[in-house]
């Protein structure tokens, strides 16, 4: 039994990490529907109530609440992870082995091993939660595609339900954080006039115009403070295309533009003094992604409560810190009327997204610790 569980029924959370793992779920195209469904009869016949959410065909996530009513404890996590990448792996990518301390496999990490440390969690709780404010679980598809699933649950009316605080089971090597940045991705398109290469005055080259903007980029200035724990906001082009073929004047040509954004930077603000700014050389910007960053003061009450509830199973002492990725709390956040938000999870952040993804087995299991110690504080609370 992990560390500050109830006596009574458990969920080995290692285990269910491994069969979370074992489930394919790269998206695109996602197919987080068979996993979701799995989860979702494991934590009804633990007495939760569960409602399921269809993003699309082969797509869902649910939400999973057990409690007398009141504001719960929140939890969130996603199943759907992104591809393997082209590079070798060293350990199959789906078959979740454990080699010393380590389970490998896409997903360990980001953040199958979070959502099973939670899950795990609330069942241990289960009695304490059923007579309390109680616990809601929102388990997500469609994140690493800019939050898709999570925003679909926060506009289907009534399917999230009163919490008052929530945890965000992302990877931080258990080390509690305050919040993260925000994501802004926008598409800046350039048009010209196609013409034969060998006659390039006939035509308007766009990518010409794609250069002098890439220029403009590498020098704009958002005007901002920092944040006295995130930093400054920062912009980073991704992406550049343009052109069909060697031999045409290319007519159109497009640049990812990845922003990521602090509290106080306004989102639509920002895309009009791009469009200023980069004018008269782009036609369009379009936005890809629009998540606002998140943020909680470190002397909050819950915050404090909970990082002092943690100490003894952590590694203390604690500073107010932030994670450089976004979260699906960038859209339940807000939903649930702006709650004290902590991201905290077992997964290591150095390791999403990379070959070779692996989570400590260790950090699981203490990831159900710290997550059984604040259900039982948010009972009695």
């Amino acid at each position: 039994m992990t560390k500050g569980a109830r006596m009574g029924e458990t969920i080995d959370a290692v285990a269910l990490t491994q069969e979370l793992v074992r489930s394919h779920t790269v998206n695109p195209p996602g197919n987080e529907a068979a996993i979701a469904r799995r989860l979702g009869e494991l934590l009804a016949g633990h007495g939760f109530q569960v409602d399921y959410h269809r993003l699309a065909p082969e797509r869902e996530g649910f939400v999973a609440r057990i409690g007398r009513g009141g504001r719960a404890l929140g939890f969130t996590g996603h199943l759907d992870t992104v591809p393997f990448g082209a590079a070798p792996w060293t350990h199959d990518p789906l078959a979740a082995e454990i080699v010393d301390g380590r389970m490998y496999g896409r997903g360990t990490t980001d953040m199958k091993a979070g959502v099973a440390a939670f899950c795990a969690a609330a069942v241990a709780c289960k009695e304490a939660a059923a007579n309390g404010p109680g616990v809601e679980l929102v388990v997500t598809t469609g994140e690493e595609t800019g939050s898709d699933g999570a925003r679909a649950m926060a506009e289907q009316p009534g399917l999230l339900g009163a919490v008052g605080a929530l945890v965000v089971a992302e990877p931080t090597s258990n080390y509690p954080m305050c919040g993260h940045k925000g994501a802004f991705w926008l598409k800046a398109v350039c048009t010209g006039v196609t013409a034969h290469g060998s006659m390039p005055e006939h035509g308007v080259n766009a990518a010409y115009k794609a250069g002098r903007v890439l220029t403009k980029l590498s020098d704009f200035g958002f005007n901002a403070a920092p944040h006295a724990v995130m930093g400054s906001p920062s912009l980073n082009v991704g992406t550049v295309h343009a052109g069909m073929n060697l031999n045409s004047v290319p007519d159109r040509a497009e640049i990812g533009i990845d922003i990521r954004s602090i509290p106080g930077i306004d989102h639509a603000a920002v895309k009009q003094d791009l469009e200023r700014y980069l004018a008269p050389d782009i036609d369009a910007i379009e936005v890809l992604v629009d998540l606002p960053s998140v943020w909680t003061e470190p002397d909050e009450p819950w915050m404090r409560d909970s990082f002092a509830a943690l100490e003894d199973i952590l590694d203390p002492p604690f500073e107010a810190r932030t994670a450089t990725y976004f979260t699906d709390a960038s859209i339940l956040t807000p939903a649930y009327g702006d709650i004290p938000t902590l991201i905290l999870g077992p997964g290591e952040a150095a390791m999403a997204h990379q070959t070779d993804e692996y989570c400590e087995v260790a950090r699981i299991e203490q990831a159900v610790a710290a997550y059984t110690r604040l259900i039982e504080a948010w009972q009695t609370g």
